[in-house]
């Protein structure tokens, strides 16, 4: 998956770091991850350590408007695409069993954190159920039997 093209990346110098650090995400499901992970969940606004107190709120939208553009572009994606995205996703992370990761995804669902707050309804719940089929499918193929509800 390419960057969407979005007026927010035109403004923006490519030498900044949020943006550098978005093109090395490889997968649009790591890239969801990346953005979620700027949101602040006590206000909403996304923060990135490399934007100055200046730049916060034009940043905040841009990193806002990149969010719900790729998430747009996500949801429209066949569940074939989903999964083979989410596996390369998985096959790039290091230090990590993936069996357990599985594990962990069905008993925290992370995935739910992932949809843009503006993204209500119907997208919203295809999002979910359609990771929840994924991982159905991710339990066989990593021998994951159930999650551990002890933890």
């Amino acid at each position: 998956m390419t960057l969407p093209h979005h007026k927010a990346l035109d403004r923006r110098p490519s030498s900044e770091s949020w943006v550098q650090d978005l093109y090395r995400v490889s997968t649009a499901y790591g890239r969801l991850v990346y953005l979620a992970g700027l949101r602040n969940p006590d206000n909403g606004r996304y923060e990135h350590y490399g934007v100055d107190s200046s730049e916060a709120v034009e940043a905040s939208q841009s990193l806002k408007a990149l969010h719900e553009s790729i998430f747009h572009e996500w949801i429209g994606w066949p569940l074939e695409n989903k999964m083979a995205d989410i596996e390369q996703y998985i096959a790039g992370i290091d230090r990590v069993d993936h069996a357990e990761l599985i594990d962990a995804w069905l008993r925290l669902t992370p995935y739910k954190n992932l949809v843009p707050a503006a993204i209500q309804g119907p997208e919203r719940q295809r999002h979910v159920s359609d990771f929840e089929a994924i991982l159905g499918l991710l339990k066989n193929v990593y021998g994951v039997s159930s999650p551990d509800q002890a933890v």
